[in-house]
């Protein structure tokens, strides 16, 4: 990125936070690259991920104003279908008020659908064609969205790259995961891809990047003096990075049977987030600056192993409701007696001066018994301790779903006339302190990112291979072996054999400590 695209993109993002704050600042618009004609590409524009999230992002943004004022919109996907039946297919997610009618109607106007398929020259020039008219002969920009089976992605880009790249303008493509099954099939996806492109050219999206309180590690980490001293081996016993759904697979349990829960969240969100809270200070918060320093962190892991790990399989809970009556084995889309995981903890080391010996332990599952996404950081027991064995850890949590918020967990006298103690907490509840702030989707953040051309939340190739040689003989082990996943039932904490890997690594639960969502 040029030193001119950084001073527009950095003017761009301090606009992008104030209209956020202020609706009449919303209300002059982005103003960005003046009128230049943009134009966002979604290929596979009939499939879920376009419908769900895609089509209801792009609308967010251009309902507030956030968006280049000359941006029209392409779907391309096979389905031959109207514009009017893909807006009757998005609308149920667009989540549109009575007073934003008016923007809505102007959004779809801006709209255009070209059925094609995805090895086709013909149907790509076709859609150059359409793209050309809307540019009217000038300099324009063009982005590509990649909401497609990884099964056709060397088709596309290849013809992407032969018959639609902006002539007189930037192109840019944005990829969604799954960036490769391993590191083997990874690496030739990114060489074919660097082919085509150049780096700066890539998004790879993932969208966990885009969430606020992952974003938010940056600032908690580098620019509070109070946590620098302490962010290290000498103070911290452990961290606990957590992802749970209280729901199973039903219904989908054939697209998830093919990834598996390590590579559907362990391998990709949970490992970025480890990164951004172990990585050294950026030299700046240039992209690269920070991406070069996650690349740094997880070249100090060592490959995954076996023993590393805990992998565990629903099964229903003969007194539950609903979908809890029925085990993973019991979704007919899934292959009968499938060793497939829905839960694994994994314990990863860094073996460099700043953490060797504490346990960064990634845990994910399905069915379990809540919804919670966090980042927990266990402190070491207090030196000489004078309370007679009473204290309990010291734990700072990032929580970044559901209800961002940011917490200590400390040790306080009982109110009252007794000298005893309890835990309690230190407690920065967004839902309390920012009621007034507009918490934008991760993917208005991403889509918004590849707009201005800042790549800082979005994975780099390098990136991408040091984390598949992390979990790739792992992976290859558990499917040539057939490694027989332990039943934890529908609802529940997961495997007993989780909790029981968590105190072997010094993670101390209490089980008496329920922090309270603050409104």
């Amino acid at each position: 990125m040029s030193s001119a695209e950084g001073n527009c993109c950095a003017e761009f993002l301090s606009l992008i936070r104030l209209s956020l704050k202020s609706p009449s600042m919303a209300s002059q618009g982005s103003n960005f690259e003046g009128s230049v004609p943009h134009a966002f590409v979604t290929m596979g524009a009939s499939g879920d991920l376009a419908t769900k999230k895609i089509y209801p992002t792009l609308w967010w943004l251009y309902r507030d104003r956030l968006l280049p004022s000359n941006t029209t919109f392409y779907g391309y996907a096979r389905s031959k279908m109207t514009v009017e039946e893909l807006r009757k297919k998005c609308h149920q997610y667009m989540n549109v008020k009575p007073e934003e009618e008016d923007r809505y109607e102007q959004f779809w106007k801006l709209n255009n659908y070209i059925a094609g398929s995805y090895n086709d020259h013909g149907d790509f020039k076709m859609l150059n064609q359409a793209l050309i008219r809307h540019e009217n002969g000038i300099a324009a920009n063009r982005l590509f969205y990649l909401a497609l089976p990884p099964s056709v992605f060397k088709d596309v880009t290849v013809l992407i790259n032969n018959h639609c790249m902006g002539k007189n303008g930037w192109t840019r493509v944005i990829i969604e995961k799954p960036f490769g099954h391993d590191a083997d099939s990874s690496l030739k996806l990114s060489n074919h891809l660097a082919s085509l492109f150049k780096e700066e050219q890539l998004y790879r999206i993932d969208h966990y990047l885009g969430k606020e309180m992952v974003q938010n590690l940056m600032t908690l980490r580098f620019g509070n003096r109070i946590f620098s001293p302490t962010w290290n081996r000498e103070c911290i016993s452990s961290v606990l990075i957590s992802f749970k759904e209280p729901f199973g697979t039903m219904g989908r349990g054939g697209y998830f049977d093919q990834s598996g829960i390590i590579r559907d969240v362990m391998q990709n969100h949970l490992l970025q987030i480890l990164s951004l809270v172990a990585m050294e200070k950026p030299v700046s918060i240039h992209p690269d600056d920070i991406r070069n320093e996650k690349v740094k962190v997880l070249r100090f892991i060592s490959p995954l192993k076996l023993d590393d790990v805990i992998l565990g399989q629903y099964t229903g809970d003969p007194v539950g409701e609903g979908d809890a009556k029925f085990g993973y084995l019991d979704d007919l889309t899934v292959p009968e007696g499938s060793c497939t995981a829905t839960y694994a903890l994994a314990v990863l080391k860094i073996n460099n001066e700043r953490w060797d010996g504490v346990p960064f332990i990634l845990r994910c599952g399905k069915a379990l018994n809540e919804r919670k996404a966090e980042v927990r950081i266990q402190y070491r027991d207090v030196p000489g301790d004078i309370f007679g064995g009473k204290l309990k850890r010291n734990e700072l949590v990032i929580r970044v779903q559901p209800g961002e918020a940011v917490y200590i967990k400390m040790m306080t006298k009982t109110p009252g006339m007794t000298f005893d103690m309890e835990e309690t907490e230190l407690d920065l509840t967004y839902g309390s302190r920012y009621k007034e702030v507009k918490m934008p989707d991760a993917y208005e953040r991403l889509i918004l990112d590849v707009f201005c051309g800042s790549q800082m939340h979005f994975v780099r190739s390098d990136e991408l291979s040091e984390a598949w040689r992390i979990f790739t003989p792992l992976l290859h082990q558990i499917e040539s072996e057939k490694v027989k996943p332990l039943p934890y039932k529908y609802g529940s904490r997961g495997p007993k054999e989780a909790d029981a890997k968590c105190s072997e690594f010094d993670f101390r639960y209490y089980g008496s400590y329920k922090w309270v969502k603050n409104h």
